[in-house]
């Protein structure tokens, strides 16, 4: 039977459900086609790979984990991600990791598992992805490990916290063929990600969650942050100060103790302002937002010591946006007046009742309308993408109500794509980490999947086809929904209440599983379904292929 393992009494939170409770027991191998794993409660890694539908090869071993799975008292389950055509990172769930290099998988000749690497790794994770490439002509590994951890500082929320470990392994340089951990990164967040994924280039991470991840730093990092923050700190006082009417502009400048009149020079001229102070280099130099009539432009030294320019406009009524162009060293101060004015010229826009003018064509969205299944859980989703350099977020989309579905891999060199609902359609979006112009390419569209998918309330897993042809959904025991996309008939059509001829038609199949058991894992690949339970594993033919 699989590997199943079931949450403890002390993992109760959300999260726990999400990372290890709804966990996929099966593992597709997208290098290959219809090739799938699983891991057996004796910690065998056991593949089918389908070529006919009339010769099914039973399951057969390719791996035996070295350690005895039910010996440890907090494991968790067994888990796997294919990071090339012949590399696999595998955790046992007790906390070590293994890489291991596979060869051509998919057929017995040519599959020889071989650990060339396994290291303990702290306390217990899952391996959530893994990529594997070349950087500076030694051959890496990175590999992304989720925990929940206890958190002792929350005290107001569940008590619990969610890691994802960045850990970068290579191999040694100059003929040294053994592989070591070459760096090790915690990101750390307050829920269990949708989607985490390493860009295939090794230099940066997506993430799309409900709550924000940030990196946890070390000692050292903090240490310079803090000498950057005390520079930045001393910089907020504002070199000058300015005001404005429909015809003129105000400018106050705090001077030094020792500056008299004779110190000063001002230059004037109709698009440009330069002043400074004795031989130092100018205090304000630039192009002025708009024209001035620089002739009657004048300045006075104040009893405070501060000196005062006034510049006379040359288009009246003129609002000015900035001072000098580009320059951010100063401080607008709006008047009490122009405040009201410009509150008064959006009045309009606005309004003290919700529906103001009940005959309007288009009323505001009546609330009443909206259907329960058009009610997120989960508002504010983001995507974030991290730079493994910096470790800052270098791109961050707040997805609103476009609610996560699924990810699948189309490519299997490219990211997983991700599928978020839009309104009531599904639209899913392949990341391309090397265009930062293109960065999310919109790749195909499951027509109302969002709508239909909301009123699932017993669904578990979700997949997609790598080639679009359908979409399909499980529940918890038995029932798979397929959703095919839509094809042309052969026979003609007629709506009857629209009067119209309908070219093409979608079909949806239910297929009911003959198991008592629930569903423990699902995947899709352009031709078969695949759903596992705890001692079946099923094969449903979607399409005939060519």
């Amino acid at each position: 039977a699989v590997a199943e393992v079931q949450l403890r009494d002390d993992q109760y939170t959300l999260d726990h459900m999400r990372a290890f409770g709804m966990y996929n027991y099966l593992h597709l191998d997208s290098w290959y086609q219809d090739n799938v794993y699983y891991v057996d409660q004796f910690g065998r890694v056991m593949n089918l790979s389908v070529t006919l539908d009339t010769a099914l090869q039973k399951p057969r071993e390719v791996f035996r984990l070295p350690t005895d799975l039910t010996a440890c008292d907090n494991r968790l389950c067994a888990s796997m991600h294919f990071s090339s055509s012949t590399w696999v990172t595998l955790s046992d769930g007790t906390g070590r990791l293994y890489l291991i290099k596979s060869g051509k998988r998919g057929s017995s000749a040519t599959e020889k598992w071989e650990i060339v690497f396994n290291e303990e790794l702290g306390s217990p994770f899952i391996v959530a992805h893994s990529v594997s490439f070349i950087k500076s002509d030694a051959h890496s590994v990175a590999v992304l490990l989720l925990r929940v951890e206890k958190d002792e500082l929350d005290t107001k929320g569940s008590g619990f916290h969610v890691t994802l470990e960045w850990v970068t392994i290579a191999e040694g340089k100059e003929g040294d063929h053994r592989y070591e951990i070459i760096k090790r990164r915690v990101l750390q967040g307050k829920s269990v990600p949708h989607y985490a994924a390493i860009e295939p280039s090794g230099d940066g991470l997506m993430i799309v969650s409900h709550k924000p991840f940030t990196f946890m730093q070390s000692e050292s990092d903090k240490l310079e942050e803090n000498d950057e923050a005390k520079v930045s700190n001393e910089k907020k006082d504002p070199l000058y100060y300015w005001q404005q009417t429909e015809d003129d502009v105000t400018i106050t400048v705090h001077l030094p103790q020792d500056i008299t009149r004779d110190d000063i020079k001002i230059h004037f001229s109709p698009n440009n302002i330069c002043v400074t102070l004795k031989d130092q280099p100018p205090l304000m130099e630039g192009k002025l937002y708009s024209s001035v009539d620089h002739e009657s432009c004048t300045w006075i030294i104040r009893e405070d010591k501060s000196l005062e320019i006034s510049l006379i406009k040359k288009n009246e009524g003129c609002r000015w946006t900035e001072l000098i162009v580009g320059d951010t060293r100063g401080e607008f101060i709006m008047d009490p007046s122009q405040c009201s004015e410009i509150a008064e010229s959006l009045m309009h826009l606005t309004s003290e009742v919700m529906n103001p003018n009940p005959e309007k064509e288009n009323p505001p969205c009546n609330a009443q309308e909206l259907e329960e299944c058009d009610a997120f859980l989960e508002d504010g989703a983001s995507l974030s993408r991290f730079d493994g350099d910096t470790l800052k977020v270098t791109h961050i989309i707040n997805l609103g109500s476009n609610q996560y579905l699924f990810s699948v891999v189309v490519n299997p060199k490219e990211m997983p794509c991700f599928c978020l609902r839009h309104d009531v359609d599904a639209l899913l979006w392949q990341p391309h980490s090397d265009q930062p112009e293109n960065m999310w390419e919109h790749i195909a569209t499951f027509n109302a999947l969002g709508y239909v998918q909301a009123s699932k309330q017993d669904k578990k897993f979700m997949a997609c086809a790598p080639d679009y042809s359908y979409a399909a959904l499980c529940e918890c025991l038995r029932r798979v929904f397929i959703y095919r996309q839509p094809t042309p008939l052969a026979t003609v059509l007629y709506n009857r209440k629209e009067g119209r001829q309908v070219g093409q038609v979608a079909k949806q199949l239910v297929a009911t599983l003959e198991a008592n058991d629930p569903i423990l894992g699902f995947q899709a690949t352009s031709e078969r379904l695949f759903v596992l339970t705890t001692k079946t594993l099923f094969l449903i033919k979607v399409n005939s292929g060519n």
